[in-house]
């Protein structure tokens, strides 16, 4: 059964509103810049997010993990990807949780230890540098972390040598197209590619057209779905994000 989300209050989302909006951001490195954008709303970031990071449940109904698999959830964040199938998880070896944020991982740890979940596997550690042996999970996922890992281009390319043969990969973010969208992907406008890459650069959120050309070319496509989601407190609209099933070719 997986968790359910409490919703906020009006306060709290005012709170996490002003961290998103007005609270500078600080810090020499990666690691410093992104705790310092999440230590102040780690509490609630679920809640509030549940409404923002549309897709990502789904996202894990598509997958089919194998009975005693290893699978590596990058930018894990507070875990929500693991306890929205946390009934599933309990069959595999190994779940390993990958963040670069302390505070997130903090909330993820106390709600692991609550539940007694004994084949999971904190890491702090950057997307780009964290590894495991080559061809030895069965899953990767990435849910709303590629846009802000600055080298996300070197995390796709661990999840592939990481991954078996066949082993698959699981994505779901934001996006834009390119200017010149190639056919089936769906093309954006130069308003909505110019306002949505201006407005999540301002919380160190980086938009890119490249990320599904990547995914594409480096993985046999399962599945793929581009889409428009809701954006609290904006009801005139909405941002474009996709959700990618690609598999590691088995040559």
């Amino acid at each position: 059964m997986s968790e359910a989300i409490k919703p906020t209050s009006r306060f709290d989302d005012l709170k996490i509103l002003w961290h998103l909006l007005f609270r500078p951001v600080r810090g020499n490195t990666h690691g410093e810049r992104l705790e310092s954008f999440y230590e102040g709303q780690a509490s609630h970031y679920d809640s509030f997010r549940a409404r923002l990071l549309h897709g990502r449940s789904e996202l894990m109904s598509w997958v089919d993990f194998p009975d005693n698999g290893v699978w590596v959830d990058i930018g894990a964040g507070t875990g929500h990807n693991l306890f929205s199938i946390e009934e599933r998880s309990k069959s595999l070896a190994e779940v390993h949780l990958v963040d670069l944020s302390p505070s997130l991982l903090q909330i993820a740890s106390e709600r692991i230890e609550e539940r007694q979940l004994s084949n999971v596997t904190l890491h702090h550690a950057d997307a780009t540098q964290f590894e495991l042996p080559e061809n030895s999970v069965d899953v990767v996922t990435f849910s709303y972390s590629l846009t802000m890992i600055p080298d996300w281009f070197e995390s796709v390319l661990i999840a592939r040598r990481i991954l078996k043969p066949g082993g698959v990969i699981a994505v779901t973010d934001f996006h834009v197209s390119r200017k010149h969208a190639a056919a089936p992907s769906r093309q954006h406008g130069w308003l909505r590619r110019t306002f949505w890459s201006l407005w999540f650069a301002s919380d160190n959120v980086y938009l890119s057209s490249d990320h599904l050309a990547m995914l594409h070319r480096q993985f046999k496509i399962e599945r793929c779905e581009e889409r428009l989601g809701s954006v609290p407190y904006m009801p005139l609209v909405k941002a474009p994000y996709y959700l990618f099933l690609g598999r590691k070719p088995a040559n």
